[in-house]
């Protein structure tokens, strides 16, 4: 069987839209930092991605693409990901539909992503291999789910997504990697995604000031942590700020242990709904950051768009995920220009560029009774700089159309009146923010 298609290693994840709250987050310091993207678990699923028909990709077994691959009809597009198929160049081998790099995640977790790690499949006869981007290694899959031991003692024995949290056993000072948290080393934080130092009064937070490079998680603090691509985190207090301000993470207490501040989750990191991805069709990677929420609502969340890449991006659940004062939470995500690494463009910025939270476009996702929904919309008034490539949504079953093209918005009717934006809904199916040249 010999395909005539790309086929590419696809993630399946959530959704991304503006905060559900509603709520201004005061920053008491500026978070000057920097952030870098880590890959996340490696569990493979397959798509053929036919150019002369445009649209949704075919789901292909990965028994079926390491197949093809074993007999020379494939070719891998990212030499980063040959790892997903045992000896894929020669072997003959057929793993089975749970096939891991080891070590990562088990059968129980959602498909895998492709951030760094992402693979594109495509004919030997006709396409040559792309090289991995410059933050991208093989050796980095194993990151989000390492096996190293923490430095810390902890009863628990398993590691990676899938282990259960020991409460109050880790140190402050040790980040939880060995736990499914990806740590962003580039920010100065020790890993941390963000850190808020609390003064709680009458069951309230009266008071917080967020770290800033080179602080640390110590007593009295709020840590929050990243998770990989189509992963949240799954920590956060009842005792929210007093005046709308969110807080979220693992909290460190007096004894310089870290502890659970949602015991109905005992996993750091848990899935989104599922289903919304990122496709890049352009020549350069695109720095998606997502806002830490609950927590600093800075935009320290990376996801490295690679090109020729379908990625997850995590939409949270309307019902099951973070609500403030009842009202539910969907994720909004900070689209940088293309080029731009995602340690540059996924931190707080100071408006001299159009990056970070000065980067000119912003995509939604969120969930309610109805389905899903997303969005496209300026990152106005804060800026009025336009992307430089374009954005779409596509999908198996909208509601309607959405585009971003030169630097204008477009829906069903054509070109929208006063450049505000416009929202699908998703009824049914996956759907894909596709990123094309103008």
């Amino acid at each position: 069987m010999k395909f005539q298609n790309t086929v590419a290693a696809l993630a399946t994840a959530g959704l991304a839209t503006a905060h559900g709250h509603g709520h201004a987050h005061a920053h008491k310091r500026a978070t000057e930092t920097e952030t870098v993207s880590v890959p996340g678990p490696v569990v493979y699923d397959f798509v053929v991605l036919d150019p002369s028909k445009p649209g949704a990709p075919e789901p292909i077994s990965i028994e079926k693409a390491c197949e093809g691959l074993a007999n020379n009809e494939f070719e891998w597009l990212n030499s980063a990901v040959a790892s997903a198929c045992p000896s894929s160049s020669s072997s003959t081998a057929t793993p089975t539909s749970t096939s891991t790099a080891a070590p990562t995640t088990t059968a129980t977790v959602a498909p895998a992503i492709l951030q760094e790690t992402s693979a594109v499949i495509t004919p030997a006869s006709s396409t040559s291999t792309v090289e991995p981007t410059s933050s991208s290694t093989s050796s980095s899959t194993t990151a989000a789910a390492s096996t190293s031991s923490s430095s810390s003692s902890s009863s628990s024995g398993a590691t990676g997504l899938t282990a259960d949290f020991p409460d109050g056993e880790i140190d402050c000072g040790d980040f939880p990697s060995d736990y499914g948290a990806v740590a962003l080393d580039y920010l100065g934080l020790d890993g941390w995604s963000g850190i808020q130092y609390v003064t709680i009064l009458d069951n309230l937070v009266s008071d917080i000031v967020t770290a800033v490079t080179g602080d640390k998680c110590h007593s009295g603090a709020m840590c929050s942590y990243a998770c990989p691509p189509g992963y949240q985190k799954s920590q956060w207090p009842t005792t929210q700020g007093s005046t709308g301000q969110s807080v979220g993470g693992l909290e460190c207490k007096i004894d310089n242990k870290l502890y659970l501040t949602n015991e109905d989750h005992q996993k750091l990191c848990i899935p989104g709904v599922g289903g919304v991805h990122v496709k890049n069709e352009m020549s350069e990677s695109v720095a998606v950051c997502r806002t830490d929420y609950p927590g600093t609502e800075s935009e320290t969340i990376p996801l490295n768009a690679s090109p020729g890449a379908v990625q997850d991006l995590t939409c949270p659940s309307g019902e099951e995920y973070f609500k403030w004062k009842g009202k539910k939470t969907s994720a909004q995500y900070y689209v940088n220009p293309k080029g731009v690494s995602t340690e540059k463009g996924c931190q707080w910025g100071d408006g001299s560029e159009p990056i970070g939270n000065y980067a000119p476009l912003n995509l939604g996702v969120g969930e309610t009774d109805a389905g899903k929904f997303l969005s496209i919309f300026p990152n106005a008034p804060t800026t009025y700089e336009k992307l430089d490539f374009n954005v779409r949504i596509e999908g198996d079953n909208l509601s309607g159309e959405c585009r971003y093209e030169g630097g204008k918005f477009y829906d069903s009717k054509g070109l929208i009146s006063g450049n505000s934006g416009c929202t699908v809904g998703v009824t049914s199916g996956a759907a894909y923010f596709v990123f094309y040249s103008n």
